[in-house]
């Protein structure tokens, strides 16, 4: 996990569709976007077009502590 003033390096990591993302975390996809949009789930990443993908370290670290989860502060979402 980064601290705000690092960035972490994406290069290999893998990107998750929703289907993977579901199976992953037990979550159905309503429950995924409600969780995302108050900050205890991580962000979507958009591939283009209407396809958006997770980040599997950023699910990862969901699923080690989904009650304590919260998505990082990035520059991002500045």
């Amino acid at each position: 996990m980064t601290n705000g003033s690092e960035q972490a390096d994406r290069r290999r990591d893998r990107l998750l569709r929703i289907a993977e993302v579901r199976d992953r975390t037990g979550l159905s996809t309503a429950t995924i976007y409600r969780r995302e949009a108050k900050g205890t789930f991580p962000p979507r990443r958009p591939l283009g077009g209407n396809c958006v993908g997770w980040y599997e370290s950023d699910v990862g670290n969901f699923v080690a502590d989904p009650a304590g989860y919260r998505a990082p502060v990035s520059a991002e979402a500045a």
